[in-house]
């Protein structure tokens, strides 16, 4: 998190003034930084805001208003929880498990960075988003209507249109899934700049994960998947949650993401 502190009087507009100002502030990645807000502004003034936002702590992909992900620009917004390139493994496995999948549901979309992802690899395909916080459904719209999906606000399955049960090809579940006494413990930008609600999973984290795992089998059509993303030592817990709900689970890690996905097969 780069700390606060003032923009030059000089505002800067060259990539290397930009570098200059955001390593100042302690951005780790400030050439990465510069080269997306000079991609992104317009104008010098609106390069000088840009910076003046990021130096005071505002999140880059909020700064910029868009994340990349797989290769996608997804429109981000405040209080939308933004994408984390480690969710790319999720979609990677999802495509591996069900190449030929029809129907697509993406629950907890947040921005509808998975759900579009999905969508792009996948060609024709009936995408469906959702997710019980309307800023994050705004958000999706755009996302999620660019690929040919639909959006829609509730509680999980509540939200989904009753069709769709028994014919999901691939169910992505980005569900929260720290544990609640860890939230302090997350980088600043989260903590202040995330909803709560994407982020808190209860006391083990994985309170959100068991109520998809019991209703997903009643939406997966025969062979379906579900995919759900968890941290190291939560993982052995999520398998046995998937399996006691007549899935056949597996982990697949990605040491290189520190990404843990556990996938639930319908039979």
């Amino acid at each position: 998190m780069p700390s606060v502190s003032a923009v030059p009087p000089s505002a800067p507009s060259s990539r290397d003034s930009v570098v200059a100002a955001l390593r100042a502030a302690g951005c780790v990645f400030a050439e990465d930084e510069a080269e997306m807000i000079l991609a992104t502004a317009r104008t010098p003034a609106g390069v000088a805001a840009m910076v003046e936002r990021r130096v005071a702590g505002l999140p880059l992909e909020l700064v910029v208003g868009w994340a990349e992900f797989r290769g996608l620009r997804i429109a981000v917004a405040p209080g939308v929880f933004v994408p984390r390139r480690r969710t790319e493994f999720l979609v990677e496995q999802a495509l591996r498990q069900a190449p030929g999948a029809a129907v697509v549901v993406d629950l907890c979309c947040g921005s509808g960075a998975v759900g579009a992802a999905l969508a792009a690899a996948l060609g024709r395909v009936e995408l469906h988003a959702a997710d019980i916080d309307p800023a994050a459904v705004r958000c999706a719209r755009g996302n999620v209507s660019a690929v040919g999906g639909q959006v829609h606000q509730g509680d999980l399955f509540d939200a989904l249109p009753g069709a769709l049960r028994g014919r999901v090809g691939i169910l992505a579940a980005n569900v929260p899934y720290v544990p609640s006494d860890e939230i302090g413990l997350l980088p600043q930008e989260a903590r202040d700049h995330e909803p709560l609600v994407a982020l808190d999973g209860g006391t083990d984290g994985l309170d959100v994960l068991r109520r998809v795992a019991a209703d997903a089998p009643h939406w997966l059509a025969p062979g379906g998947c579900v995919l759900v993303e968890t941290s190291r030592h939560q993982a052995p817990t999520a398998v046995e949650v998937l399996e006691r709900n007549g899935l056949t689970a597996r982990l697949t890690v990605s040491e290189e993401l520190n990404a843990h996905v556990v996938t639930g097969v319908r039979p």
